[in-house]
This record gives C-alpha cells, sequence and structure tokens, in this order.
C-alpha cells in the first residue's frame, strides 16, 4: 500500500486546526497555504490549504501530500480521490459547543445573519453520521474518532491514541504542548 496521505477532518470548529498544530508539533508536515490567516477566532491558524476546496475539479495537490497532514473539513472528505490511501483523524465535539463557535465566530464577524439554529443541529448531526459511515465503508480509508471534548480532559491517553494510530514516531511531549485551555471556550458538554 502507497505512502499515507493523513487528514484531518471534522466539522468546522471541531478542533480540527488544533489537531494540525499537534500533528505539527509531533513531527507531520503539514500541507498549508497561509491564505488564511490566524485571528481572535482561531489565534493559532486555522492550518488551511485553499485547493482542497475545489479537489473535485483539481486534485493535483493530493498526490504530494503522502506522508503529509492535510485539513479537510468533513464536507469535503467525500471528493477525494479513491486512488490514495487515506489515515483520518476525525475531530469530534459536543455539537452545541460546535453551533456556540461558530455563533460567536459569525459575531465577531459582523454576520449575526447567519444566525444557528436547531435545524442547523440536526442537519449537522446527519451530515456526520453520513461521512462517518462513508469512511468506514472505504478500503482506502483508516479513520480515528477523537473527541475534542476528551483531549482537552485527557491529554495524554488521547495523544497517545492519535500517535498509535498516525505510527510515524511522532513526538507526544511536544504534541500535548499544543493544547491551550484558554482556547477552550465555549463549553456546553462533557463529551462528543
Amino acid at each position: 500500500m502507497s505512502t499515507p496521505i493523513y487528514v484531518v477532518s471534522g466539522l468546522p470548529r471541531s478542533g480540527t486546526s488544533m489537531m494540525m498544530k499537534m500533528l505539527e508539533a509531533g513531527g507531520l508536515e503539514p500541507i498549508i497555504d497561509g491564505i488564511r490567516s490566524a485571528d481572535n477566532d482561531n489565534p493559532k491558524g486555522y492550518y488551511e490549504l485553499e485547493a482542497v476546496k475545489r479537489t473535485k475539479e483539481n486534485s493535483s495537490w493530493v498526490e504530494p501530500a503522502r506522508g503529509k497532514v492535510v485539513k479537510v473539513i468533513s464536507q469535503l472528505l467525500q471528493d477525494l480521490p479513491t486512488s490514495e490511501h487515506y489515515k483520518v483523524v476525525f475531530m469530534r465535539r459536543n455539537l452545541d459547543e460546535v453551533l456556540a463557535s461558530q455563533q460567536k465566530m459569525l459575531v465577531n464577524r459582523d454576520e449575526q445573519d447567519n444566525a444557528v439554529d436547531d435545524d442547523m443541529k440536526s442537519n449537522f448531526a446527519g451530515h456526520v453520521e453520513e461521512v462517518e459511515g462513508w469512511m468506514r465503508a472505504r478500503e482506502n480509508v483508516d479513520v480515528l474518532f477523537v473527541s475534542y471534548n476528551r483531549m482537552q480532559g485527557e491529554s495524554e491517553s488521547q495523544i497517545a491514541r492519535v500517535a498509535k494510530f498516525i505510527d510515524a514516531g511522532l513526538d507526544t511531549d511536544k504534541m500535548a504542548t499544543v493544547i491551550d485551555p484558554a482556547l477552550y471556550r465555549q463549553r456546553k458538554g462533557e463529551s462528543a
């Protein structure tokens, strides 16, 4: 099997940027372009590659990503070419926290007209269920589900799970230094 492409995925505001930074600290090279810079909502950066949004039309970025890590939000996972092997760290977070974090980000950007609501929560839950089923059914996708909520309180055991799954000799001590409790600002529940 070819060298895998490491993917961090999940809903927006579920801890994907934190996990990207953790994997970078641990020793993986991130594929990012720096177009979306850090801001108050993500002060340590977004860790995004703009080309990911256009994967369906142009997947030329994919093959050079072998052995590296890239963020692909859950809505775009199914656009990834089936010719590659992916190891996906899929971030889960309490949906009420995801929605609260998204609402706060919209307020910060003066986009209050795009308010989140119960329909959005239901849509997100259905979407996550669909994507998780799709990943489990794919022979070229290995997935590890990681709770953002648990990462905040049980970081040592959660980081050990991630390092074992990635299986690339990650520096778990450096990964642990990335977690910043001050950035866990929308607390609603115990687990995702």
